[in-house]
């Protein structure tokens, strides 16, 4: 299943400017920093840098083949690296969108995608964890969810048996587009919220961009939703569409229900009822958002006839991506939970509710501004607020202009509050208030680079 040059050439109506058209093309990469020999170089052109023009680096690197668009290739470079491809193209992003969509189609696997408001990268960890259990399974690596990411996830397909995509999006229509380059047989959706609400204006705005996963989905395909969640719960309810809906859930009736359910500060036990049988599992994160997650993995399993054996044993070894509620150990007993990648309010929530049940000494957040919200930003970093005061935060320490709204509503209730101006200072005061048996709790958006807070506790 090899591509070749001239597909490409083909497939994006590019033009060969050097090098033999029969050149194979399988790893693909964006960025000169981390290229590897025999890659194919792609020129992405940003807002800040043109990557087009570190073609030269490339070549240098070791790629066999470069994909730019927008500049005049230097004649000494062509004739130094005779024995390369150089493909001129229109527009890059397009072109590997193209390239993606073209390999897609070559290969006749599972292949699932997963969106949502909140717990994509955490969901796709899980499900990937299953699904390897039984299939060599491709999984999109960090987060790299957009019109760029998907893309190269795809093409990095070579001899998958499965493979487990993650979509994100800022605005409508971004989905769609998706959803049409990697054709999934079965999509899921975990959960709307509120990220990106100041971009889309209402919930179902944001209902409606996520239920663009559709639009690509396979004529035989199956949705799998999150029943518990108000929006889905009220679409699924009322739908009209063809395709065959799975629900998972604790609250809702639903295909796939958790119940039993043990939470513990690292994992959680719960039972589930499958095809008759009651299956005890057990996840090993903290917080009833990841008891969700699993019941999606097993929704997913059984579509695509995984045991019930390897569906438990994938879930009890699926790890996270780093940065997504990891748990750090450091001296003295002090416990951080680094969480720190993105948020919106509805994983703020989760994160805190999660804190609050645990049986550390005493619970304390670094909590900081949620970005995108627009309109709504004050309303939702209130409720942040409120949700610390209902759930007996200990100590509060905020940084952001919109942090300052957090630590002032918690204020209100009675919380220990610390509102600072950076996250140096941050560290600082965590450092002067710890003690022996604390657990922290660090959250913001990735705007923030929090990041570097987790870093200097360390």
């Amino acid at each position: 299943m090899e591509i070749k040059v001239k597909d490409i050439i083909e497939i994006c109506n590019g033009k060969l400017v050097s090098g033999d058209e029969n050149i194979d093309c399988n790893n693909f990469s964006k960025d000169t920093r981390t290229i590897e020999k025999d890659d194919v170089y792609v020129g992405i052109k940003g807002e800040n840098f043109d990557g087009n023009t570190l073609y030269k680096e490339a070549l240098e690197k070791g790629a066999k083949a470069c994909i730019l668009q927008g500049i005049e290739v230097d004649e000494n470079v062509i004739n130094e690296y005779s024995d390369r491809a150089i493909i001129m193209v229109d527009d890059t992003i397009k072109a590997i969108q193209k390239v993606a969509s073209y390999k897609r189609d070559l290969y006749n696997i599972p292949v699932i995608a997963i969106t949502g408001s909140v717990g994509k990268t955490s969901t796709k960890d899980i499900i990937a964890s299953v699904v390897s259990r039984q299939y060599k399974t491709l999984k999109t690596q960090g987060n790299l969810n957009n019109h760029i990411g998907v893309p190269l996830t795809i093409l990095g397909l070579k001899d998958h048996e499965a493979m487990v995509v993650e979509m994100g999006m800022n605005n409508l229509g971004e989905i769609s587009v998706l959803s049409k380059i990697a054709k999934p047989n079965i999509a899921v959706i975990t959960n709307v919220g509120t990220s990106h609400i100041g971009n889309l204006g209402s919930r179902e705005n944001i209902l409606k961009a996520k239920l663009e996963i559709l639009d690509g989905l396979k004529d035989d395909g199956v949705l799998i939703i999150n029943n518990d969640n108000d929006m889905l719960n009220g679409w699924y309810n009322k739908h009209l569409n063809n395709v065959k809906v799975v629900t998972y859930g604790i609250e809702n009736p639903s295909d796939y229900m958790a119940s039993d359910i043990i939470l513990e500060e690292n994992g959680s036990k719960f039972s589930v009822n499958i095809e008759g049988n009651a299956e005890e599992m057990y996840v090993p994160v903290g917080g009833q958002h990841f008891v969700y997650n699993a019941l999606s993995a097993i929704a997913v399993a059984k579509e695509i006839g995984i045991p019930d054996n390897k569906i438990k044993e994938g879930i009890e070894k699926f790890e996270l991506t780093k940065s997504r509620m990891e748990l750090i150990k450091l001296e003295n007993d002090v416990t951080i939970i680094n969480d720190c990648y993105n948020a919106n309010y509805d994983s703020m929530k989760a994160a805190i509710e999660y804190l609050a049940k645990t049986t550390a000494n005493r619970k304390i957040a670094i909590l900081g501004d949620m970005l995108e919200l627009g309109e709504f930003s004050n309303d939702l970093h209130q409720k942040v607020g409120e949700e610390v005061a209902k759930n007996k935060i200990d100590v509060l320490i905020t940084v952001g202009e919109m942090g300052r709204v957090i630590s002032n509503t918690a204020s209100n209730f009675g919380i220990e509050s610390y509102q600072l101006n950076s996250n140096v200072e941050a560290v600082d005061k965590v450092k002067e208030i710890i003690k022996s048996g604390d657990i922290v709790l660090v959250k913001a958006s990735n705007g923030m680079k929090f990041k570097e807070i987790v870093e200097g506790l360390k």
